[in-house]
């Protein structure tokens, strides 16, 4: 599985950035997808997670602001970032993972084992 993050960048707070994510090399039809941040210091965090029916779920401290969304065709995942605000700054990461059908997405990042590069986010106030 290789992901592929794109999109980062240095904003002021109130500014908007969408984060892409190019997925290849996997062939789960059932699955989650999630965004998580990771600030210096910090331990990694949870910012949403999509999986294959549609179904988000996002960290209290982004509702409102960030929508996650897909394009199936593209195998394209996206994060848009809207009204961003100097905590917002953090490293992001895609990720996947296999998902049983019968079971939800968890903003958990030890659930998953396919894990991007990473793309920088800066937000001055």
């Amino acid at each position: 599985v290789q992901l592929v993050e794109s999109g980062g960048g240095s904003v002021q707070a109130g500014g908007s950035l969408r984060l892409s994510c190019a997925a290849s090399g996997y062939t789960y039809s059932s699955y989650c997808m999630g965004w998580f941040r990771q600030a210096p210091g910090k331990e990694r965090e949870g910012v949403a997670t999509i999986d294959n029916n549609g179904s988000t779920a996002f960290a209290d401290s982004v509702k409102g602001r960030i929508t996650i969304s897909q394009d199936n065709t593209k195998r394209t995942f996206y994060l848009q970032m809207n009204s961003l605000k100097p905590e917002d700054t953090a490293m992001y990461y895609c990720a996947v993972r296999r998902r049983s059908w019968w079971a939800g997405c968890r903003l958990a990042s030890a659930d998953f084992d396919s894990w991007g590069q990473g793309t920088q986010v800066i937000v001055s106030s």
